[in-house]
């Protein structure tokens, strides 16, 4: 397990957080983090037979959900912790919302990322003042390479996922939704949450558990990168073969985390998983019905929705679109690629 503090182990902060530590973490992110819609269509509605919203994460900080974990972990160190710099891993949304806190906080960021990793999302790292080492990821994981740099450097690490400050952030997401939810009348039935390393899934989770006991959480996979839904079904982690690829980035992870897996196995309804021609399809499908521009990791949960692999007619369904930082060129190559297929 990587240390996050020089000379404490992380076993107090990889644990789950209580709906306490979430609503504890919205109170810090008001006015830092924006409130993002939760979008509706009449028409997609009728056609659907049942009621479905989007909550838009596309409009936060830095195009993505990532934001609010970061700001909830780095707004917790000491000076002394920030002087020393903080470093993550990550495929491009972790690593700009890092990067964007660590400059809002006075800080110094170190990101790891994999050499494929998007190059518009590399820039705009670069572009927050963050320093990048890459990796190869056929021949390391992120942790692998993490641990040697945090054995060379002093560094404070803010991980994607597994530490109960960054779920806490995370879980806001869930908090704020269905608050806005029910001032519509539309407390949901169902939440689909896209999944990479399963940490907005399992904070997702517990916010529902306490405050909507009734509504079931399901995560979302890409087919070729289900490890998750590979894992719950073992019921122990397993990670993805190597060699496979998908057009979803921000959900390419290797094996979901010991902490979120913990959750998840308790508390998700299951795991979903799309094709990345449902993913194009969905990326249209948004663009022309709600007006938005969502990455492809971020579009698995409608897409699930769009390609019926769930029941929900005459339900109330939310799902989590998490981040729209996907490169002009490369989005509208997937939509005219669909659209000749």
């Amino acid at each position: 397990m990587l240390n996050s503090i020089k000379g404490e182990t992380t076993d107090s902060w990889v644990a789950a957080p209580a709906i306490d530590d979430i609503e504890d973490a919205a109170r810090a992110l008001r006015g830092v983090a924006f409130e993002t819609p939760l979008l509706e269509n009449v028409e997609v509605n009728r056609n659907l037979a049942g009621r479905l919203m989007i909550k838009a994460e596309t409009a936060q900080r830095t195009g993505s959900f990532k934001f609010r974990g970061a700001y909830n972990r780095i707004r917790q160190m000491s000076d002394a912790e920030r002087s020393r710099g903080v470093i993550a891993y990550s495929s491009g949304n972790h690593a700009q919302a890092v990067a964007l806190v660590a400059r809002l906080l006075g800080t110094q960021a170190h990101i790891v990322m994999p050499d494929d990793a998007p190059m518009t999302k590399m820039k705009r790292t670069r572009e927050l003042g963050a320093e990048i080492i890459t990796y190869e990821r056929e021949v390391e994981t992120r942790e692998e390479v993490t641990q040697k740099i945090m054995a060379q450097h002093d560094y404070v690490l803010v991980p994607p996922n597994e530490d109960k400050r960054v779920l806490a952030g995370a879980g806001t997401v869930a908090l704020e939704l269905l608050r806005q939810a029910e001032v519509l009348g539309a407390m949901p039935d169902l939440i689909l949450v896209p999944c990479g390393g399963g940490g907005l899934t399992a904070a997702t989770a517990i916010v529902a558990k306490a405050l909507a006991p009734s509504a079931r959480v399901f995560g979302v996979e890409p087919e070729l990168f289900d490890d998750t839904r590979r894992s719950l079904e073992a019921g122990q982690r397993l990670a993805n073969p190597k060699g496979r690829t998908t057009i979803c980035d921000a959900i390419m992870t290797d094996i979901p985390g010991e902490l979120t897996f913990s959750i998840n196995r308790d508390l998700l309804g299951g795991i979903l998983t799309v094709s990345d021609e449902e993913v194009c399809s969905t990326m249209q499908f948004a663009f022309d019905h709600f007006k938005i521009i969502i990455e492809p990791g971020a579009a698995v949960g409608l897409a699930a929705v769009l390609a019926k692999k769930i029941e929900f007619e005459g339900k109330t369904i939310v799902v989590i679109a998490t981040g729209g930082n996907v490169d002009t060129d490369k989005f509208c190559s997937l939509l005219k690629s669909h659209q000749l297929n």
